[in-house]
């Protein structure tokens, strides 16, 4: 009973912060096949890389750190939060590579899918190691439902979002800018365990995951209405120029493009995507340099010609 109990507890909230975090992406939303093989790596792959580097870690501090309390109490603070970050982030690579991952915004939801499965699966095993009785089960479950497996989230998506930034902005810097949100990552995460492993440290521990929390959400708000600014600016001269019907602008920046009426339902879908997909081409071809520029710049004369031939 113990098990099942805790295998929905672990599972259900982390599902719900899935989708509504992929769904919270209204303009440029992720395949979700995508998303949840970030969310698998991380409640499989992700949790198997970071027990074996953190044994790996403990073994050559021991040779350091007699005291297995000590060992265990640096393990806690220092080598978790480096070593989970590292194996739950470093799937990020690979997602990167893929042509849908293009801003800040997918990197915030590849690396929240992997930082709320890798939340999933820890909270499962603390659920069944630790809930000695019904009162202290409901306790954990509470706190590292809202706050511990969050916290995976939060810091993922960090390093997400400025792996995300960088791909955008094409930057010269670009990979000091995801190791910088690494160690943010990295950061966050050891604030959170420090503060949760001292009694007198607890409470201020909660309200600095809470402020964390909020500023999360605050960035990830803004770079939805950063996309929308996007497409807008972008689509605007599509308009001007009879590619894109004028009374369809204020339907694709908008909550609206989801709506029935507005174009022949069989091609709406079909229309998002593309038209969204040319605003961002677009707006990647500023940056793009060399070789790479002419291949950007047959993209977006290809899906113009889709788009009018589409809506013909």
């Amino acid at each position: 009973m113990l098990i099942l109990a805790s295998a929905l507890a672990a599972i259900i909230p982390m599902v719900s912060y899935l989708i509504f975090i992929w769904k919270f992406d209204r303009y440029d939303r992720e395949p979700f096949k995508l998303v949840l093989q970030n969310y698998l790596w991380g409640s499989l792959g992700a949790i198997v890389f970071a027990v074996l580097g953190s044994l790996i870690i403990s073994e050559i501090l021991s040779l350091f750190i007699p005291g297995e309390e000590d060992l265990n109490y640096l393990g806690s603070i220092i080598t978790a939060p480096v070593v989970e970050e590292i194996t739950k982030g470093i799937f990020l690579f690979v997602t990167v590579t893929n042509k849908k991952f293009d801003n800040v915004t997918d990197g915030i939801v590849y690396g929240g899918a992997i930082g709320l499965g890798f939340g999933m699966t820890e909270n499962f095993l603390y659920f069944i190691s630790f809930g000695a009785d019904i009162s202290n089960w409901i306790s954990i479950v509470l706190v590292r439902t809202l706050f511990s497996a969050v916290m995976h989230c939060v810091t993922t998506a960090t390093f997400g979002a400025f792996l995300g930034y960088a791909k955008l902005k094409g930057l010269s810097n670009k990979h000091i800018i995801p190791l910088i949100g690494l160690v943010i990552a990295i950061l966050i995460h050891f604030a959170w365990n420090y503060s949760v492993s001292l009694k007198s440290t607890a409470l201020p521990g909660f309200l600095f995951m809470a402020i964390t929390i909020v500023i999360f959400i605050a960035i990830y708000s803004t770079a939805v209405v950063n996309e929308r600014k996007i497409i807008l600016d972008e689509l605007l001269s599509e308009v001007e120029s009879g590619i894109i019907p004028s009374s369809h602008l204020e339907h694709l920046c908008s909550a609206s493009r989801n709506s029935r009426g507005w174009i022949d339902e069989n091609i709406r879908k079909t229309y998002l995507i593309a038209s969204t997909t040319l605003a961002f081409k677009k707006n990647r071809l500023k940056i793009t340099q060399g070789e790479s520029r002419k291949f950007c710049e047959d993209e977006v004369s290809n899906y113009r010609k889709f788009i009018k031939s589409l809506i013909a």
